[in-house]
């Protein structure tokens, strides 16, 4: 019987779709079905009755959280509202929810007759936990925070010991969205300090004097009172947990006590992380990269816990030149920074050897072949990968570098960074570092389709590139040998990179002029050379062709002339076939000419018909 997974289930099944009110009306159909299953249901138009109290044999059949549901659609329907939830509101929510630990209660009392109800030990504590979950809420709304801090420390070391049995997911989320908060605002209203973990708290605040609940919890895990199990089902242990931490040279106190627990986390992951790349150094890139995921998730529960932090130190109206605000401004730069590191050496990884620099995309894994022979021998050797999957895989490394890049410009923006010129400088060199990588790849994607002079051209870039690392980048050694890759990058590294693209240089220097000669042995050898006379603008690398300065005979070929429709000369051209102008005037003609000169003119008339003389 999974009570808490039940009701939890449900939960988010209905506010899927709906809200609290939507879910208070499933629970009341699912109670009036339950109530007709088990003949307690009042008939139409029959006289009211109490409803039977439940017991050991049907209680299976009963598990109902209808007064919850609509305690808490009341308060989200008046937690809108500008003048909060009324008196009368209020003390409606906390019947309503007086009524829900009730039932709760009697549902413990039923289970505990484990002779009549077959109920286990993890079932009773199961409902015991349900049951300081609802008391918790009920002691919330009333505002009485010692035994809402005892309730809910009740049901955190409850699901605590539950995880470690199964579902542990379930119970996770529930004590990180709603019991720990819970807790931690209750311990904020009795002026307890924020540095105290929630662990530590919840176990003091857990009620000893209950022996047979600390039986219970011990039969289901010994180390749920003692904070063993803690380290397992929260952000760290809080035992082993950091008071300070150090960023840049700069040492501040930790001020809450979920980030020192989950920076405790994050120390333990980077453990975890060289114990594991140290162990499978045959793996595959994926295979590696799967190992961040814990170190990953570690550092981001401590970025969360940062701003959490921050936004609670805001909301009380702290200043932001408040020592407290300045040490969780240094922690928040320092744990991001922490983040985005590890985020980087992810990418450095699944590039590959030497961050991709390395040209291993060419050829695939062994493939293990059987000869034809019929002898059962077998041939492993690589085998050349097509063209798409290079350019492929080459993509996908750009995409890397992309990222990267991404991650190095979003430290700049952190508090604090601006202001560090050797941390900017030494982010710039890596900046060039990673830029070189991606231009290399990029260069390397053009040489295989044969574009070989885009190819020098990056490649000239990303020399360019590896230089202004190496000046901006001082003489620093090499970290411990076998430590994960993260941002840190050495001088080595760089110095192996500059090595690697001047050889990729002075090779794709020596292709593109061979494809140069090839290409001019192709012209010669397709089309004859043009006359030395039409070439006095090239100068001959090979020699000047005596034998072929002028082309004789000529051959008539269009030559651009100025226009001459505007020249004085244009009546005296002679086109064949036509006779020109000034051939036509011949003495006679010029006598005929002035003999019609000589004849008065005809009088001609003006304006209309004849008029306007």
């Amino acid at each position: 019987m999974d009570i808490t997974s039940y009701v939890l289930q449900g939960r988010d099944n209905a506010l899927v779709y709906g809200d609290y009110s939507t879910y208070h009306t499933q629970l009341s159909k699912r109670l009036l079905s339950s109530r007709k299953k088990l003949g307690t249901v009042t008939r139409n138009r029959g006289k009211f009755h109490k409803p039977e109290a439940v017991t050991s044999e049907n209680i299976a059949n009963n598990k109902d959280e209808r007064a919850w549901a609509q305690a808490m659609s009341m308060k989200a329907a008046h937690a809108t509202g500008r003048k909060g939830i009324a008196g009368r509101t209020k003390s409606h929510i906390v019947s309503r929810l007086n009524r829900a630990a009730n039932t709760a209660r009697n549902l413990v009392g039923a289970l505990s007759e484990t002779a009549v109800s077959g109920a286990s030990t993890r079932d009773i504590l199961d409902a015991k936990a349900y049951e300081a979950l609802i008391v918790g809420a009920m002691h919330f709304e009333k505002r009485s925070w010692l035994p809402c801090l005892q309730s809910y420390a009740v049901s955190r070391v409850i699901y605590t010991a539950l995880t470690t049995t199964g579902k542990g997911d379930i119970y996770k989320d529930l004590l990180a969205d709603t019991i720990d908060p819970s807790i931690r605002y209750a311990a904020y209203q009795l002026k307890t300090p924020r540095t105290i973990p929630i662990p530590t708290i919840a176990h003091k605040a857990f009620p000893d004097s209950d022996a047979v609940l600390v039986q219970q919890i011990n039969e289901v895990d010994p180390g749920a009172l003692s904070g063993e199990s803690d380290a397992n089902t929260c952000l760290g242990n809080p035992d082993k947990a950091p008071d300070t931490i150090t960023w840049r040279s700069r040492e501040v106190r930790i001020e809450d006590a979920q980030i020192a627990l989950a920076w405790a986390s994050v120390n333990a992951a980077k453990q975890s992380l060289a114990e594991n790349l140290a162990k499978g150094k045959s793996r595959s890139p994926r295979e590696a990269a799967a190992s961040y995921d814990d170190i990953l998730t570690a550092t981001q529960n401590a970025v969360d816990a940062t701003k959490q932090a921050i936004d609670e130190l805001r909301g009380e109206g702290v200043a932001q030149g408040d020592a407290r605000m300045q040490s969780l401004q240094i922690t928040r730069t320092a744990v991001n920074f922490e983040m985005i590191s590890w985020r980087i050496g992810r990418n450095r990884v699944l590039t590959g050897e030497s961050d991709g620099a390395v040209e291993e995309h060419g050829r695939s894994k062994a493939i293990k072949t059987t000869e034809t022979d019929g002898k059962g021998g077998e041939a492993s050797g690589p085998t050349e990968l097509p063209i798409s999957r290079k350019l492929t895989k080459l993509k996908e490394k750009a995409a890397l570098y992309d990222g990267t890049l991404q991650n190095l410009e979003s430290i700049k923006e952190l508090p604090g960074v601006a202001a560090d010129q050797t941390l900017l400088d030494k982010l710039s060199a890596f900046v060039s570092y990673f830029f070189a990588l991606k231009a290399l790849s990029i260069a390397r994607s053009h040489a295989i389709i044969g574009n070989v002079a885009n190819a020098l051209a990056l490649i000239q870039h990303a020399f360019e590139r590896c230089e202004l690392a190496t000046k901006l980048l001082p003489d620093a050694p090499a970290g411990a040998p076998g430590a994960p890759p993260n941002i840190e990058v050495s001088s080595d590294d760089v110095k192996r990179l500059l090595n690697l693209v001047q050889g990729e240089l002075r090779r794709h220097q020596a292709i593109v002029h061979v494809d140069n000669l090839r290409k001019e042995e192709l012209a010669k050898s397709t089309a004859a050379p043009a006359p030395l006379v039409e070439r006095l603008h090239q100068y001959p690398a090979g020699g000047v062709d005596l034998s072929n300065v002028v082309e004789f005979p000529p051959k008539k070929a269009l030559i651009p002339v100025k226009p001459i429709f505007l020249d004085v000369a244009w009546n005296y051209i002679s086109y064949p076939g036509k006779t020109p102008v000034a051939a036509k005037t011949t003495p006679a003609a010029a006598a005929e000419e002035t003999a019609k000169a000589g004849e008065p003119a005809q009088q001609q008339k003006r304006g209309w018909f004849g008029f306007g003389r």
